[in-house]
């Protein structure tokens, strides 16, 4: 499932101000700090998003200056389709570049991809560009430019390939570089790459892309891809395979059907429309556990034709490594036909349940809902509620669940239903006419079914959380996440009105649009904060504090840049010595705030939204904050090719 954000006209490119603390002549004593990689996109192979660096703290933070910055060059303006991607969707346009990638270092160097699925390897000190590697995509042949991370894998020994940077291409190849050099690991797969593509149905290659870094666990390298949402019900099938990081054979494959299903078509390619997992994979080495956040079966609002297939959809998935046998499962949303599917990469932690240390997965959730799971059952920690939901108002066809799952111990972040109490506007008219809008759209809280008249859903298809979140500190509990407080709008339109229509669910009697509930002006209907930043002890389900995260600054004229709480796409850090650092797409700005109170500590400039997670690192005696800075197709943001490395200034 892809993350798209639809903020119409206030998805506008702007900057806020930047309230920077000058330097004083000395600092003082630097503190000599932890020297920490950061090995994985989620920090640790759990995803974490936490480390144990130091040098950089509360005290001192507000003192952060830019200390490197490195270019790509590789950023695509939307527009029209040029390429191969010409006339699939009807509408023929094709979006801007987005840099979402997190960085890993692993020793004295740095690894990134860019939205073109070209690799760099950086001096992590100086920034200075060591290597570069392009598999030469296609540029325009596909329609969401993006590559969230690259992966690393060590034998433990010397030699060429004994260290290889494994990379997922948005033409569905994996491939396998020398970390040293950036040169092709010839013995893996065909002269170093794998075409993951192999085995699917008959499709378009920008239906199936490798957006998210690999999974490692042992000598297996474990992969997903992104289908393309709401085109077909026959899309490529999303079968998750391990193959071996040396030789590149496939190792085993899991198919996402429900038991005893078929699992290949006719011709025995993998069977079309299944569920499929595009966001990041956690694995449990000690555990040979591995851990899925899986989409929502094909097309997103209809499900009339599933009967069953979507068993394994909007779950928490759990294979053994070494053989891809399924272990436990858990659905967060039964029969998802709201685009409600597991974002968030599974975060792995140990939680106090009744006075024991139990081994725990952390799932955030679009619905701003949180379920803490046993790591090696599936049970969930607290109770999980099945609380009857809205069973009105779904079209012709569609079948509903009953219930749905609602945690009991972590509180929901986000609220189910929007009143009139709720409406707001820049102006009285504008609130006006956000009231005329409830009354006209189906509004029942929660899992409100999509209709042709039009449904109100709290959340939107963003969230809640989504895949930036959540960072959750170790030894305390304490869990940091993103939200996104905006409802969205989803209507369904009958097939003979579908022409132009870029959502089109071919195989159902729907196309559907969807978007935020959005005023005349083009701002949320509802009132601010649209989104926010919400610390939350797991182990007590409390909530710590909750603050607004960015303004409206340049986003309106002047006065009107006191709004505070933007919605968007971004993704949170945590380190030891008590800080969180937050990006967020319609900002452009990193900032960073005490993780005991919330209160915002610092702020660095931006040259476009940061729709990527920070991350930080200590190499020798500097620690440094390191966040992507590219916008968002749906954020407002231009395009970039920014990375840039903060740290304490040098005497």
């Amino acid at each position: 499932m892809v993350n798209r954000y639809y903020l119409s006209t206030l998805a506008l490119a702007f900057l806020l101000s930047v309230a920077c603390t000058p330097a004083p002549e000395r600092l003082g004593e630097i503190p000599l700090g932890v020297p920490s990689e950061w090995p994985a996109y989620g920090a640790t192979a759990g995803g974490s998003h936490f480390s144990r660096a130091n040098q950089i703290t509360p005290e001192n933070v507000a003192h952060l200056e830019l200390a490197w910055e490195h270019r790509s060059g590789d950023i695509r303006e939307a527009g029209k389709i040029p390429g191969s991607a010409q006339g699939f969707l009807p509408q023929g346009y094709i979006s801007q570049s987005s840099l979402q990638v997190t960085p890993i270092v692993v020793e004295d160097r740095l690894y990134y991809c860019t939205p073109f699925n070209r690799v760099f390897a950086l001096d992590a000190n100086s920034g200075e560009e060591l290597w570069v590697f392009d598999p030469e995509i296609d540029h325009y042949a596909d329609l969401l430019s993006n590559c969230r991370g690259v992966s690393s894998w060590q034998s433990g020994k010397q030699g060429f390939c004994e260290h290889r940077i494994l990379l997922g291409t948005l033409d569905a190849r994996l491939i396998a570089l020398d970390a040293a050099t950036g040169r092709r690991c010839e013995d893996f797969g065909d002269t170093g790459e794998v075409d993951t593509s192999h085995g699917m149905v008959e499709h378009h290659p920008a239906e199936y892309s490798i957006t998210s870094p690999p999974a490692i666990l042992g000598e297996n390298v474990i992969t997903g891809a992104l289908v393309l949402d709401n085109q077909r019900t026959d899309s490529p099938s999303g079968v998750i395979r391990a193959y071996n990081v040396r030789t590149g054979e496939l190792v085993w494959a899991w198919h996402p059907v429900a038991p005893g299903d078929r699992t290949l078509e006719a011709g025995g390619e993998f069977r079309a429309g299944t569920t499929n997992v595009w966001s990041i994979i956690s694995v449990d080495e000690e555990r040979d556990l591995v851990f899925l956040p899986t989409g929502n079966t094909t097309p997103d609002y209809y499900g009339g034709h599933r009967q069953g297939s979507d068993y394994y959809s909007s779950s928490v998935v759990a294979l053994r490594g070494s053989t891809g046998e399924l272990v436990w499962h858990f659905q967060t949303v039964h029969h998802d036909i709201w685009d409600y599917d597991v974002p968030a990469q599974p975060t792995l932690v140990d939680l106090q349940v009744d006075g024991e240390t139990v081994p725990a997965v952390v799932q955030v959730t679009k619905m701003g809902m949180t379920f803490a799971l046993h790591r090696e059952t599936g049970e969930p920690l607290w109770p999980v509620e099945e609380r009857p939901v809205p069973q009105t108002g779904a079209v012709v066809g569609e079948y509903l669940s009953p219930t749905q799952p609602f945690p009991t111990h972590i509180p929901h972040l986000v609220d189910p239903i929007v009143t009139a109490d709720d409406v707001w506007g820049m102006v009285l008219v504008d609130q006006w006419a956000c009231a005329k809008k409830i009354a006209e759209y189906n509004n029942l809280g929660w899992y409100t079914p999509p209709s042709v008249e039009g449904t109100l859903n709290s959340p939107a298809n963003a969230g809640g959380n989504n895949w930036g979140s959540p960072a959750i500190h170790p030894d305390s509990g304490v869990m940091v996440v993103y939200t996104n407080r905006v409802p969205g709008i989803t209507r369904l339109i009958p097939r003979q009105q579908c022409e132009g229509v870029s959502q089109q669910m071919k195989g159902t009697p729907h196309c559907v649009q969807v978007g935020m509930f959005m005023s005349p002006l083009g701002i949320p209907c509802t009132k601010p904060p649209w989104g926010t930043l919400d610390a939350i002890d797991l182990n007590a389900g409390k909530v710590l504090w909750s603050v607004p995260l960015g303004t409206t600054r340049n986003l309106a004229p002047f006065p009107v840049w006191w709004i505070k709480g933007l919605p968007g796409l971004g993704g949170v850090m945590m380190t030891d010595s008590g800080l969180v650092f937050a990006g967020i797409s319609n900002s452009h700005t990193l900032r960073a705030f005490d993780v005991k109170t919330g209160a915002q500590l610092w702020e660095g400039k931006l040259p476009t939204g940061a729709n990527a997670v920070p991350m930080t690192y200590q190499v020798g005696d500097r620690q440094y904050v390191l966040i992507a800075a590219g916008g968002h197709w749906g954020g407002g943001s231009p395009p970039g090719d920014h990375i840039m490395a903060f740290a304490l200034p040098v005497k």
